[in-house]
């Protein structure tokens, strides 16, 4: 399992309000339809404020070929000049990472 994590800033003159209803209601449901996407999490501060990004998104992906195909399919394409719309790119950063559970409650 592979998991892509994207500290999302959004653009400067989007409200924060406005950037969560977003991310919510537009950008995740095209999102959440990328092939082989296996698990889709979104986090967002509780005191935006003080949080130096305005949300967390994770997506895990079988591996890196299939987050590769994801990225290279139409709707990878569409996420992608979604993520253009409401998103800082230059400002974020994105970790692809292997994932080790320690604790599982």
């Amino acid at each position: 399992m592979v998991k892509m994590v994207n500290l999302l800033v959004r653009k400067a003159a989007m409200p924060h309000d406005e950037f969560e209803r977003y991310l919510e209601e537009t950008h995740a449901p095209i999102a959440s339809e990328l092939p082989g996407l296996e698990r889709y999490v979104t986090s967002i501060p509780r005191d935006a404020s003080r949080a130096a990004y305005d949300a967390i998104a994770e997506l895990y992906f079988e591996d890196s070929a299939a987050m590769k195909a994801a990225f290279d399919s139409e709707v990878g394409q569409r996420v992608q000049a979604d993520a253009a719309e409401f998103l800082d790119q230059e400002a974020g950063e994105t970790l692809v990472v292997d994932e080790t559970v320690r604790v599982d409650r």
